[in-house]
């Protein structure tokens, strides 16, 4: 257990720099490129009145509920997340666990709105069949997956973010990083200009 946190650190740091961005057409992207464009993308929903609707499972539906409200509380961009306990518990028991993110984005999800999924595995069947709903309902749709490089979600999204780590943890921590750079490039908010040095 010598160096865990340093040897953390490193790990986690070297899973950010080897994240990988694709486009819709599965074209890799500079991550610059791509946070700046998905800004553009949230520009547009913003804009248009439109809404941005997180999901995700366990730790990931945790991200969705925290990103759907700092996106509407500080970011002015009217965000939601499909966590309520009735409401998956209601869909999950009528309609199957596999329709509790597509159902909501069946019901509430318009053409211009934007989908965010959160998965670590990329594969959770009901984060997948939201996507397939968003893309047929004329959502815009932004991945954020990891571990095995094939997976479902890394090539589902207008823009997909991949992170290469073979760990839950470490792909979560990763997740959080990536959608608070989008928040905070969003709200063009520097820490690096604030922090005492």
């Amino acid at each position: 257990m010598n160096n865990y946190w340093s040897q953390y650190q490193r790990c986690l740091m070297q899973a950010l720099a080897s994240s990988q961005v694709t486009d819709a057409e599965g074209q890799t992207l500079d991550a610059e490129v791509a946070v700046q464009r998905l800004c553009e993308l949230t520009l547009s929903v913003r804009d248009a009145r439109r809404t941005i609707h997180f999901v995700g499972n366990g730790a990931s539906a945790c991200m969705a509920s925290h990103m759907a409200v700092d996106w509407t509380k500080n970011a002015g961009v009217r965000s939601l997340a499909y966590n309520d306990l009735a409401f998956l518990t209601a869909i999950g028991n009528d309609l199957g666990y596999d329709q509790t993110f597509s159902q909501p984005i069946n019901w509430f999800g318009e053409p211009g709105d934007l989908l965010a999924t959160i998965s670590s595995s990329g594969n959770s069947p009901n984060v997948v069949n939201a996507a397939a709903v968003a893309r047929q309902k004329g959502l815009i749709l932004v991945t954020f997956s990891g571990m095995k490089p094939d997976n479902k979600s890394r090539r589902a999204g207008d823009l997909n973010f991949y992170v290469p780590a073979t760990t839950y943890g470490f792909v979560e921590c990763a997740h959080q990083v990536l959608l608070h750079t989008w928040l905070d490039c969003y709200m063009n908010v520097r820490e690096w200009d604030t922090t005492p040095r």
